[in-house]
C-alpha cells in the first residue's frame, strides 16, 4: 500500500477508480496494493510517500479489532469488507496535513539508513501518530457492496491471510512473466517451468499476489506499455504489439480500464511537462 501526502504544489492524478482528479496541499492519497495510479505535476509537486507492507497493515487491523475477531484470517476478511475502495483521495486540509509534516520528516530521517533496529519503536510511534490523524478521513463501508467495488485487473492482497513467506515457485513465475511480458504465456507453460500442476500454480500464485498469473500478466503489460509510451516515440499500436497485444483496440481498452485514461491521453500528459516532481520516500518497519 502507498500513502502519499502532498506537501507543496499540485498535480493531476489519474486512476481507473476515480478517473482524473487534482490534488494539492492538504490532500492525502491512499493507494491499495497493485493499483495503478499516475500523476502529472502542475508546474511542480512535492510529496512524501509512505510504503506500507500489507502484512503489517493487516496485523495492525487485527490488534485494532482483537476483541471482535477470532484470528488474523478474520482480519483480512474484515479489511476486504471495510476498505472496499482500492484508491482514495483524502481531503484533510492544509492545517491538518501541516501537523503531519514534522512526524513525516522524522520518519524520513530514520528511514534513510534502512530502518535501524534501535529506533524501531520510535518509527512505529511516528507511523501510528500519522495514521491516527488520517484514519477518520478514510472511507469505509459497513458491508462489502459488490464485486465491482474490488479491482478486477490489478492484483490485491489475498483474501485469506496465511502469514507465511511467499512460495519460491510464485516468485519464480512472477519473474518469468515480467522478463518477457510479450510472450503468449499459458498456465501450462508456467506450470511446466516450476514443475507443478496448473491447479497448484493458480492456487499458490493467488495466495501470494491476490490474482491468477494471467490476470497479473495483464497488469505487467499495462505497466510496460505505459513505460514505452512515456520513454519512447513508439506509436500506441506498436507499443501494444511490443507488450504482446496484437489488437490496438483491445490494448487501448485494457489500458484505459487499468489506468483510467487512454494511451494517447497518457502520452500527452507525460510529455506536456518535462519536469519531475520532488518525492521523498519513507519506509516504515515491516
Amino acid at each position: 500500500m502507498k500513502l502519499i501526502v502532498v506537501r507543496a504544489g499540485s498535480a493531476l492524478l489519474y486512476c481507473r477508480h476515480f478517473k482524473e482528479q487534482i490534488i494539492s496541499v492538504g490532500d492525502v492519497v491512499l493507494i491499495g496494493p497493485g493499483v495503478l495510479v499516475g500523476s502529472e505535476p502542475e508546474g511542480f509537486n512535492t510529496v512524501t510517500t509512505v510504503y506500507l507492507d500489507t502484512d503489517y497493515v493487516v496485523d495492525q487491523l487485527y490488534w485494532q479489532y482483537v476483541g471482535l475477531l477470532q484470528d488474523r484470517l478474520d482480519a483480512q476478511e474484515l479489511a476486504d469488507s471495510l476498505y472496499c475502495e482500492p484508491a482514495q483521495i483524502l481531503r484533510l486540509g492544509e492545517e491538518r496535513v501541516g501537523l503531519l509534516l514534522p512526524w513525516l520528516d522524522e520518519l524520513v530521517a530514520l528511514s534513510v539508513d534502512g530502518a535501524p533496529r534501535p529506533r524501531f519503536h520510535r518509527m512505529q510511534s511516528l507511523w501510528l501518530a500519522i495514521a491516527d490523524k488520517i484514519a477518520p478521513y478514510v472511507q469505509v463501508s459497513a458491508v462489502r457492496g459488490s464485486a465491482s467495488k474490488r479491482s478486477t485487473v490489478s492484483p490485491n492482497t489475498p483474501r485469506y491471510r496465511r502469514f507465511a513467506p511467499l512460495r519460491e515457485e510464485a516468485i519464480a513465475i512472477h519473474h518469468i512473466m515480467k522478463s518477457d511480458v510479450a510472450r503468449h504465456w499459458t498456465l501450462e507453460d508456467l506450470a511446466h517451468r516450476v514443475h507443478l500442476s496448473q491447479r497448484q500454480v493458480s492456487r499458490l500464485y493467488l495466495d501470494a499476489f491476490g490474482k491468477t498469473p494471467l490476470a497479473h500478466l495483464r497488469m505487467l503489460r499495462v505497466q510496460e506499455m505505459a513505460r514505452l509510451l512515456k520513454d519512447t516515440n513508439m506509436s500506441v499500436a506498436r507499443a501494444a504489439q511490443e507488450v504482446g497485444w496484437r489488437s490496438h483496440d483491445y490494448a487501448s481498452e485494457v489500458f484505459r480500464d487499468a489506468t483510467g485514461i487512454t494511451p494517447h491521453r497518457y502520452r500527452t500528459m507525460n510529455r506536456s511537462h518535462p519536469g519531475d516532481p520532488t518525492i521523498r520516500t519513507t519506509y516504515p518497519a515491516r
